[in-house]
């Protein structure tokens, strides 16, 4: 194991953390920063920070959900990019070493450029596909385990429910560990 303790992770938007466990194993100080505890837009970085780890949600911006957009209001995609405007706020005051934002294929772009690479969690070791973005300053993470993607796009399998976004944003793990071994 290794002892990190004075190394904080920022884990924004982390939801349960996945993404940045891998750095809590290893003795990082992974602070997670999520609704309903906390509220990005609002998040004041007191601290010296070592690495940013952020995923938006992707309600407003993945392409699954294109066939939603123009029934939704404004007022929807605005609350997307207050969060991911505060996502890139605290990347900016933090200058961390490496800083990384995830977002699945859709118009992200259309706000922040293309991104630096894109991975399906079949890449590293997970068999299913969603096709994500990655944008950043980050050591792209090394493909080792590569997977036939048996569970498909299970992601559209997910029922209707209150935590279906929630269970659709969880890090694959395979991705998690390549990405921390690539960015310690």
């Amino acid at each position: 194991m290794l002892f990190n303790r004075d190394k904080v992770i920022l884990d924004l938007c982390g939801g349960t953390g996945a993404w940045s466990k891998p750095y809590k194993d290893a003795g990082y100080d992974a602070q997670i920063v999520t609704l309903p505890n906390d509220d990005i837009r609002l998040f004041e970085v007191t601290e010296r920070v070592y690495g940013i780890l952020a995923a938006p949600p992707c309600t407003e911006f993945a392409v699954s959900g294109a066939r939603w957009w123009s029934s939704k209001s404004n007022l929807d995609l605005l609350h997307g990019l207050s969060v991911l405007d505060a996502c890139l706020r605290i990347i900016f005051i933090s200058k961390p070493v490496f800083w990384c934002l995830e977002n699945p294929v859709g118009r992200i772009n259309k706000y922040i450029g293309p991104p630096l690479m894109y991975f399906n969690p079949c890449d590293y070791g997970d068999p299913y596909t969603k096709k994500t973005g990655l944008w950043g300053k980050f050591n792209k993470p090394v493909i080792k385990n590569p997977v036939e993607p048996t569970e498909g796009s299970k992601m559209h399998l997910y029922p209707p429910s209150k935590n279906r976004a929630a269970l659709r944003a969880i890090t694959p793990p395979g991705f998690a560990k390549a990405f921390f071994e690539a960015n310690l």
